[in-house]
């Protein structure tokens, strides 16, 4: 069963979920776990893990049977690793949570059926195997068109550094200001937290932009959606998505994602991670082709590895070095009100 495109198909998904976080070891892969648990706790009763992982989300350890005791409904596999595929030992862990009642909910570029044992099992005892990151179909090709309303994207210098917690976090700020807007995710955690949305690493890439385009349809002048972004535009692998991104979803204003510190791409050692100015400039230069009024609104800067009066400094520090606001979304406060003031001018 696939995960529906429209925001209404929101319960299909069996929730309250246990976290499944396999034998991860990289943080930075987990983010669908850490993002259901900071955007989505109330629907997460725990985390279950293979032998030797090291990333923890700091919930509650359980087995299947254990989480459905406390009433969930699923387990998510809250991996995403590179290439989104399924290692043969996880398979074990997967088959006890379908023999304990639960059924599995996957964002991975491997499909949940053509995993050995798998669909098997799950038809023996009745459960269900879903597949988030399938796209709808009959995606047409973009037609570059300008639509009404407005659009804010998030972007990065790298991946899994904070676009889908800042374009959820910029998302509440306009909602808290009265504003109409609407959060629209692009990858598999997004949709999970959002109910819908297009998973746009899992489309063929003719057709990138053209998603984009549905993603983010005509709307009231006065209108925002706030666009998770994906990947980065200086991504040795990734690149491509960030363009078809950027392309078709024309935002009048996108904010730059980076975490101070990082100095190597994720996932592809000897690669510098590029300046913000860099991608400030970058998303200027192939964002004109299709809204010649884009701007950069601001910085949003994950400063979870800093103290709090060392996070300020640094950010306040930048905010004068590149003439932007420049702010922690998570921690909020003046700062990220000044990003917002910003984004809406």
């Amino acid at each position: 069963m696939n995960f529906p495109f429209s925001q209404a198909g929101a319960t299909v998904l069996p929730q309250p979920y246990l976290l499944f976080l396999g034998d991860t070891t990289e943080p930075g892969y987990a983010k669908t776990a850490f993002g259901l648990r900071d955007w989505a706790g109330d629907k997460c009763v725990g985390e279950n893990v293979c032998p030797g992982a090291t990333v923890t989300t700091g919930l509650e350890r359980m087995t299947p049977a254990e989480a459905v005791a406390r009433g969930a409904r699923s387990m998510v596999i809250a991996v995403a690793n590179g290439g989104g595929f399924i290692p043969d030992n996880w398979r074990p862990s997967l088959i006890d949570a379908l023999e304990a009642g639960l059924d599995i909910v996957s964002g991975m570029h491997a499909r949940l059926a053509e995993i050995p044992g798998l669909a098997e099992t799950a038809t023996r005892l009745g459960r269900r195997l879903i597949d988030v990151r399938t796209p709808p179909a009959d995606i047409p090709v973009a037609n570059g068109r300008k639509r009404s309303g407005k659009r804010m994207l998030t972007v990065g210098t790298d991946c899994a550094l904070g676009k889908k917690y800042t374009a959820l976090a910029l998302a509440s700020a306009l909602a808290e200001r009265g504003l109409d807007c609407d959060f629209r995710a692009t990858g598999q955690t997004g949709i999970m937290i959002a109910g819908g949305g297009m998973p746009m690493d899992a489309i063929i890439s003719d057709f990138e932009a053209g998603a984009a385009e549905l993603l983010s349809p005509d709307a009231a002048p006065d209108h925002w959606d706030v666009i998770e972004g994906q990947g980065s535009l200086m991504h040795p692998a990734y690149a491509a998505v960030s363009l078809g991104l950027l392309h078709g979803s024309q935002p009048d204003v996108f904010v730059v994602c980076h975490e101070p510190g990082r100095t190597e791409v994720l996932g592809a050692p000897g690669y510098k991670l590029p300046s913000a100015e860099e991608v400030i400039e970058m998303t200027l230069l192939l964002g004109r082709r299709t809204n010649p009024a884009i701007r950069c609104g601001g910085l949003s800067y994950n400063t979870s590895a800093l103290g709090e009066a060392e996070a300020a400094a640094l950010m306040a520090a930048e905010s004068k070095r590149l003439g932007l606001p420049v702010a922690d979304p998570i921690r909020g406060g003046p700062a990220f009100d000044e990003l917002i003031d910003s984004c809406l001018a």
